[in-house]
């Protein structure tokens, strides 16, 4: 049985995703990319070169963790030592997608601090979490992999700076895609608030304390690495 046949319903679902990144105005041209790891030494992945509203169950590529085309036949993103480099320092991590959202990537080419680390709306805080800000390096590098080493294991989401959106889940890729639609919209309401020239309001420690019982009875894997923080306390204050 030929992977494609074997993963059928998985392909369906992923390119399922990468429409709504299309039609959702996330990526335009041949920008962004998405992966889904399936087994231990197995990734589903964007194609180069092809506009993800028109990625079909023929075009998705299976890679291995060195990189290799297992089955496809088109060539795999250009990105793909930074998905490699995710999942093999992340065992955790299932399911990758890099866009440019319009709003997200409002605060890729901002100065000054970086309000998506701080906690504004408790959907946000406790299903996407702090979104540093990764440096800029030339795309398709191993150098812009590379500069994802000392945020890789402390976060799941993260602003490439200048250039877009990464996020990371332990799910598979509907969930990955949802939690860049909530990011996406959270990002537009701050966007709009700094432009009415009003003071932005956080939640507060307690109201943080208070989402990490939610977290708890939601069953819901802490952000980072397993182990590296306890409560969203910590990740917050």
């Amino acid at each position: 049985m030929s992977l494609s046949e074997k993963y059928a319903d998985e392909i369906a679902q992923f390119t399922r995703v990468t429409g709504r990144l299309a039609a959702n105005g996330y990526v335009t041209g041949y920008g962004g990319n998405a992966a889904w790891k399936l087994e231990d030494d197995l990734i589903m992945i964007t194609p180069t070169m092809l506009n993800k509203g028109e990625i079909t169950s023929t075009d998705v590529v299976f890679i291995n963790m060195a990189g290799d085309t297992v089955e496809g036949t088109r060539r795999p993103t250009g990105e793909r030592p930074m998905y490699i480099k995710f999942f093999n320092d992340r065992p955790d991590i299932r399911s990758v997608i890099h866009c440019h959202a319009p709003n997200v990537g409002a605060f890729a080419i901002m100065e000054g601090e970086n309000l998506l680390m701080r906690p504004f709306f408790p959907e946000t805080s406790h299903e996407v979490g702090p979104v540093p800000v990764v440096p800029y390096a030339e795309p398709l590098t191993q150098q812009l992999a590379d500069n994802f080493e000392p945020f890789i294991r402390k976060y799941n989401s993260f602003i490439m700076e200048n250039h877009g959106l990464v996020t990371m889940s332990s799910e598979g890729i509907d969930y990955t895609m949802m939690n860049v639609e909530l990011l996406e919209a959270s990002a537009c309401s701050i966007l709009k608030a700094l432009a009415a020239r009003r003071e932005l309001k956080e939640l507060s420690r307690e109201a943080i304390e208070g989402l990490d019982n939610v977290m708890k009875q939601r069953n819901c894997p802490m952000f980072g690495a397993p182990g590296v923080y306890e409560s969203l306390v910590e990740l917050y204050f």
